[in-house]
């Protein structure tokens, strides 16, 4: 139509609100502005006009906000920008990715990720929400779902940083399935040698069988078996070879040197050899 007729105000304003949907506002308010030249009075090109210029200048107030690191306010930015036209489908999705981003800043993690996944509601190809949310899954420990997001990335471009992000939230995943030999002591995993051996004096004498003799038969159970879980955290704590492999995920079993008691360690410890 616009080759036939260049000044067909209809026509400039459709091929504007395509572009407008397809998230290129700056090119749309182009064609929204042709229209109002030729047809002053054309309510609804001034209308979808109004709205991609509040909406691109919200968008860029929030960006701005972010790189300046004032991410409080960029999340308010984005939040009243997502206010502006709920049926710019993409536009909308890039918003609550950065909303996103924004609350990720601000260790709003689950509304991160409620953010993300709204973003990929509207856009399912949308491989940055995914990744965005996979981050946000992996901080707060979901790393099945983590796996799942990474999955999905990797399949859909299949680079070398994906694969390695991938690789990572498996093995995260695979760490996660097996006992925590650093919350068993109740030490960080960056305790020094010494602050791993006070922390297990501590937690021994307090899970020591004989401490429980008058328990009931239930309590004594249990409490031999955090005796022994103890026993075995310093066991792989405690050596160095044992740290690094366990650090790194692999399975403690597969070099042949894994007790899985530390009863000797114990008691070395308790007659002051440690």
């Amino acid at each position: 139509i616009l080759r036939m007729d260049s000044t067909n105000a209809d026509a400039l304003y459709v091929r504007g609100l395509c572009l407008y949907y397809e998230d290129c506002i700056d090119k749309a308010v182009q064609f929204f502005v042709q229209a109002l030249r030729m047809a002053p009075d054309h309510e609804k090109a001034r209308l979808a006009c109004r709205n991609a210029k509040a909406l691109k200048a919200k968008k860029e107030e929030g960006n701005q906000a972010f790189k300046n690191n004032n991410y409080e306010a960029a999340y308010q930015l984005y939040t009243e920008a997502l206010t502006i036209d709920p049926n710019n489908i993409k536009t909308n999705a890039k918003l609550y990715c950065n909303r996103a981003t924004a609350g990720a800043k601000l260790k709003k993690l689950n509304q991160a990720i409620e953010d993300c996944t709204s973003a990929i509601k509207l856009d399912d190809t949308y491989i940055k929400a995914y990744l965005r949310r996979a981050q946000c899954f992996m901080d707060t420990e979901q790393y099945e779902e983590a796996v799942r997001d990474y999955e999905k990335v990797y399949q859909t471009e299949k680079t070398s940083d994906h694969k390695h992000l991938l690789k990572n939230a498996q093995l995260q995943l695979k760490k996660s399935k097996r006992k925590d030999y650093y919350k068993v002591l109740g030490v960080g995993k960056n305790a020094t040698e010494d602050e791993i051996k006070k922390a297990y004096r501590k937690r021994a004498l307090m899970h020591h069988p004989d401490r429980h003799s008058a328990a009931t038969p239930e309590v004594q159970k249990e409490e031999e078996k955090k005796f022994k879980e103890v026993g075995e955290a310093f066991t792989v704590l405690s050596d160095p070879k044992k740290k690094i492999r366990y650090d790194n995920g692999h399975d403690l079993e597969d070099d042949g040197s894994f007790d899985g008691g530390g009863k000797c360690l114990l008691w070395f410890f308790f007659f002051g050899w440690i």
